[in-house]
C-alpha cells in the first residue's frame, strides 16, 4: 500500500509541474544566432509573436524590429544601429500610419496618412 501510495504521489507532481512549463515554454523568447547578429522573437501568453528583431555583439538593438499587436497584425517598423534610433519608422494606430524619420536617435519629422478611401457611392 505504501509503494502504491509513493507511485500515485509521484504521477500527481509530474502531472501538475507538466502543464505550467508547456505554458512557459509557449511565451518564453526564442533567441537565435544570424551571423554577428542574435535575432529575439518575443511572445504574448497566446504563442503570437510580439515582438522581432536584432541585437548586435555589444548587446545593443541594431536592424530592423517588428512590432505586433495581440492579433498578429503589424503595429511597428523599427530601425536601430548600435542602440540608436534611425532612418524611417512606420507606426499604425487605427486608421493613420505615421512615419517618423530619425536623426541621432532623435526625430526628426513626421508624415501622417489617413486611410478616408471610399468604396462606391451611389
Amino acid at each position: 500500500m505504501k509503494y502504491t501510495f509513493t507511485i500515485l504521489l509521484f504521477c500527481l507532481i509530474f502531472v501538475s509541474n507538466a502543464q505550467p512549463r508547456y505554458a512557459e515554454n509557449k511565451t518564453k523568447p526564442v533567441f537565435e544566432k544570424e551571423g554577428d547578429l542574435v535575432k529575439i522573437t518575443k511572445y504574448y501568453d497566446t504563442g503570437e509573436i510580439k515582438e522581432q528583431g536584432f541585437y548586435d555583439a555589444e548587446q545593443k538593438l541594431t536592424g530592423k524590429w517588428l512590432l505586433f499587436d495581440k492579433a498578429g497584425k503589424k503595429t511597428t517598423i523599427a530601425h536601430y544601429y548600435k542602440g540608436q534610433k534611425v532612418g524611417k519608422w512606420f507606426v499604425w494606430k487605427e486608421e493613420r500610419l505615421l512615419e517618423l524619420d530619425f536623426e541621432n536617435s532623435k526625430i526628426a519629422s513626421v508624415s501622417e496618412w489617413k486611410d478616408q478611401s471610399t468604396i462606391a457611392d451611389n
